[in-house]
């Protein structure tokens, strides 16, 4: 029933910005964590942010003070503000939240694509 809904990806110039967003539906729970990761075409999926319900961040090393994550007090939104965005940014973006019970339960979205070109 937990549904992760990614939005708010399409195509970009070598140097702007887009917001993305994921909604979450379905869960009659608050999650630990919910967060970002992003795959590119021949690349593992790799980490891009992630937030604690207590506001904790973590960010991979190649954002570089260029994203921002930030979530609704309910933890059933997340975001992905991105700033100077590059090729090499061009991925397919998914959001991921995680419950912790007597072992966590992760959950994935969709995904979203970006993509960075002039």
């Amino acid at each position: 029933q937990v549904q992760l809904v990614e939005s708010g990806g399409g195509l970009v110039q070598p140097g702007g910005s887009l917001r993305l967003s994921c909604a979450a539906s379905g869960s009659g729970f608050r999650f630990n964590t919910m967060g970002w990761y992003r795959q590119a075409p021949g690349k593992e999926r790799e980490l891009v942010a992630v937030i604690t319900n207590g506001g904790d961040t973590n960010y991979g090393d190649f954002v570089k003070g260029r994203f921002a994550i930030s979530r609704d007090n309910a933890m059933n939104t997340v975001y992905l503000q991105m700033n100077s965005l590059q090729p090499e940014d061009t991925a397919v973006y998914y959001c991921r939240a995680v419950h912790s019970s007597v072992a966590p339960i992760i959950y994935w979205g969709q995904g979203t694509q970006v993509t960075v070109s002039p």
